[in-house]
């Protein structure tokens, strides 16, 4: 369970002075959860401090400063944060040129649903995503989707004991898969009870 409230953030003034000592370990830490698949596809996987970092850049950049505008932040981002049974990421894919982003949005409709992470001795576990609102249309899928994987209890204690982990699409336009690298599932290995 999240511990993120309103009371557990910092002020807007602590914060401006807690991200400039502090810059450099938060992109380290956000890098360390990042996983490039193939050349498009960005997954960056959230825990407790990514999401208070996006929460504590949104108030900065919004300047909301009143309990109701900040529980209504925490309200948004707090179910990124895993639950101890699944890895939560957003989903970032990612074109430079704007007219082959649109080409390929098109073309990756339900792309979101096909990511899975296979556990070394259990199933594939593919993506629940995008549990808040719907992110594409018949026309095209989003840039960005919010994804769950769910763990069994079995998979999870394999993870935990330092079994080999693959990330992967079988989208037909989108075919990749990556071993997720050790230092990466250390900290993954981490959100998992």
């Amino acid at each position: 369970m999240s511990t993120i409230t309103p009371d557990s953030l910092m002020t807007l003034e602590a914060y401006a002075k807690y991200r400039k000592a502090h810059k450099g370990e938060i992109i380290t830490h956000r890098r360390l959860r990042s996983v490039q698949l193939g050349e498009h596809i960005n997954l960056q996987f959230e825990d407790e401090q990514t999401v208070r970092y996006q929460i504590q850049e949104m108030l900065r950049i919004e300047k909301i400063f009143e309990e109701e505008g900040i529980v209504s932040e925490i309200e948004a981002y707090a179910p990124l944060v895993p639950d101890g049974s699944n890895w939560k990421a957003t989903m970032l894919i990612e074109y430079p040129d704007e007219h082959e982003r649109r080409r390929e949005l098109a073309r990756l409709i339900g792309v979101e649903d096909r990511l899975f992470v296979e556990v070394e001795g259990h199933a594939r576990v593919y993506a629940i995503a995008d549990e808040d609102l719907d992110r594409e249309n018949d026309e095209k899928t989003s840039a960005v989707h919010f994804v769950r994987f769910e763990f069994s209890a079995a998979a999870r204690e394999a993870v935990r004991a330092g079994a080999a982990v693959k990330l992967g699409c079988d989208h037909t336009h989108y075919p990749a898969h990556v071993m997720i690298a050790p230092e990466t599932l250390a900290s993954l290995a981490g959100d998992l009870r």
